[in-house]
């Protein structure tokens, strides 16, 4: 699909697929916007065999068993693609049955990030799950290639986390800053939120400062026709902001992602984490 304005699905073969293509097809619908499911395939190294074959061949069938490993991988690849592009399909019948209108399908070898970071430039916004197909096989709270995923582009980006339920109250993680204010400023101009109440909540200590950047975004929302209330609760970010999703249910949350270098985080994590791992519902990610 070739157009500078699409949804694009990123799905792996996880029961997340289908969370994803369904809010993928909402935000699609909403902003009247082409959707493409994006399909990566990639030979994860615990699915190769690792059977040891060196002590079982001499030197003459050496030729042989590399023509056979060759054909195995053949056809291993054409399964993959025939179960992809079955599962592709369904993806796209269910995006169209919610209301999408142009949906497309692509299937493609390669890294994930490389893939999305050559398709970026064609891309509205970017939809996946926030854990994916090795979910099952881990405890970890957020999927391996989301923060990968959320540091190499510079798109909105939504991570969703269960069951569709269509957003009525929207949650803005304010604090001031420069992502948070283009973020601002990107919600009052996209259609894809219009309508809904959002309410803006600063977290830290009360000052005046702050006070005058939640002025300024309230006042940029309102003008564009949101209703809109603001806080400026004392705290620290994750605890008051899960007590605010919880106290208001909320059905959909903003902030900004990933400000630091992946090298201050390494040293003294990252709050953005933190926050996707307390947060229970969609949450849309801005660079």
């Amino acid at each position: 699909m070739k157009n500078e304005n699409k949804v694009l699905a990123c799905v792996d073969q996880s029961r997340y697929a289908e969370f994803v293509a369904d809010y993928s097809a909402w935000a699609a619908r909403r902003m009247d916007a082409p959707l493409e499911f994006l399909h990566v395939l990639d030979r994860h190294p615990e699915t190769a065999d690792t059977k040891d074959n060196s002590g079982a061949i001499g030197i003459d069938a050496q030729e042989n068993l590399l023509e056979q490993l060759s054909s195995e991988d053949a056809a291993r690849a054409r399964a993959a693609r025939e179960q992809g592009r079955i599962f592709l399909n369904a993806l796209r019948e269910r995006a169209i049955a919610a209301g999408a209108g142009q949906v497309d399908t692509r299937q493609r070898h390669g890294d994930l990030e490389e893939t999305l970071a050559e398709q970026e430039k064609g891309v509205r916004l970017l939809v996946l799950g926030r854990r994916g197909e090795a979910a099952g096989a881990t405890s970890r709270d957020i999927g391996r290639n989301v923060e990968r995923t959320v540091r190499a582009l510079h798109k909105p980006i939504l991570a969703v986390t269960a069951e569709f339920a269509e957003p009525q109250r929207v949650l803005f993680a304010f604090d001031g800053g420069a992502t948070a204010r283009r973020g601002v400023e990107m919600v009052a101009a996209s259609p894809l939120l219009r309508g809904l109440p959002i309410h803006l909540l600063m977290s830290g200590k009360k000052s005046r400062e702050g006070r005058r950047h939640l002025d300024w975004a309230k006042s940029v929302l309102e003008v564009a026709g949101f209703e809109t209330t603001s806080a400026l609760v004392p705290g620290d970010a994750e605890t008051v902001i899960a007590k605010a999703v919880r106290d208001q249910e909320i059905d959909l949350l903003i902030m900004g992602a990933y400000s630091h270098s992946p090298l201050r985080t390494l040293l003294f994590g990252s709050k953005t984490s933190d926050l996707l791992r307390s947060a229970t519902v969609p949450t849309l990610l801005l660079r």
